[in-house]
């Protein structure tokens, strides 16, 4: 009977503990989730801005901010979707949460191609301004961004077919073992290597970029025949890209953090401080490029306000931007 009593108690413990985890689980999910839907919102507020004026959908640097924005926005959607998927640990197969992963992927590697583009934009528009019309038009934008997006496509194709060396045919079944994350998915040693070596090589090259536009454009501005004021804004513009790549940057390196943070605390911490670096570290830099330039920027700044106030508290603009 004692024994009984004891076994029916640790029972009751056991199934005390897991209801606590599991609430534990569902209230940082909520905590997680609901951040993100106010940057969504936000991102869907300046989407909608940049396509609302013909002066946005005509201008290279906003056609190529609405490309940055698009890209970080379905970032954010994905990686949201991975993270309510593995706080409630739902197991997906492999073809699904391969999917998943390698648009997450495709969409994360836009990000910092597309920085480089706005940069050299500012180069031309401040070192050569009188050629800047004929460089800088919207066909040639057109052509950068689809560039940006093929380049990207290669590189998922390049790591779809390192994946499919792994030998699925041995799995008993297709179901993963894991919730689905970038890191399961890198099922090689290969795919790893890889996978490190294009990540260095995309921002190394794209500071290399930016960096030097901003020396171009520190040199041009010493010039007697450059606008001063211009060169000023080109120069705050460039340094805003540096600290945008800087974001992207630890969206990448944030499964290695979580990584490191699971070999040296316990579980308790870890499910906090995962939440912790998600948002920070994920979804914050993913929302900050919105709201400095629609805060930043005067020609957006009337329209992206009002988009965002839902077109309540602010009158609507009487004269479309020139």
């Amino acid at each position: 009977m004692r024994n009984q009593n004891t076994t029916q108690s640790q029972t009751n413990i056991t199934s005390e503990q897991q209801y606590l985890g599991v609430l534990e689980r569902v209230l940082f999910s909520i905590v997680a989730s609901l951040p993100c839907c106010v940057f969504l919102f936000i991102n869907g507020s300046m989407l909608f801005t940049l396509r609302s004026r013909p002066v946005f959908c005509e201008t290279s640097r906003y056609i190529l901010l609405y490309n940055l924005l698009f890209a970080d926005t379905v970032q954010m959607v994905l990686s949201q979707l991975l993270f309510i998927l593995a706080t409630v640990r739902v197991k997906l197969t492999y073809p699904v949460c391969g999917f998943l992963v390698m648009l997450a992927n495709l969409t994360n590697d836009i990000s910092p191609q597309t920085l480089v583009v706005m940069s050299l934009e500012r180069y031309v528009a401040v070192c050569y301004p009188l050629r800047h019309s004929t460089i800088i038009t919207v066909r040639n934008t057109s052509v950068a961004i689809t560039v940006i997006w093929a380049f990207s496509s290669l590189n998922i194709l390049v790591r779809v077919v390192l994946l499919l060396d792994f030998p699925f045919e041995d799995l008993q079944s297709l179901e993963m073992k894991q919730v689905c994350n970038s890191l399961v998915m890198v099922l090689s040693p290969v795919s790893d290597h890889y996978d490190k070596a294009y990540n260095i090589f995309v921002f190394v090259s794209a500071f290399a970029a930016i960096t030097s536009s901003y020396v171009g454009v520190t040199v041009a501005a010493r010039s007697a025949s450059t606008d001063k004021s211009s060169s000023s804004k080109a120069r705050n513009t460039l340094l805003l890209h540096l600290v945008q790549l800087g974001f992207s940057l630890l969206s990448t390196v944030h499964n290695l953090l979580v990584l490191a943070v699971f070999k040296s605390v316990n579980r308790v911490i870890f499910v906090r401080l995962q939440t912790f670096l998600y948002v920070c570290l994920i979804i914050l830099p993913k929302c900050l490029s919105a709201l400095i330039y629609g805060l930043r920027d005067q020609t957006i700044r009337l329209y992206f306000m009002y988009h965002l106030c839902c077109r309540l508290k602010l009158s609507k603009p009487k004269v479309d931007p020139k």
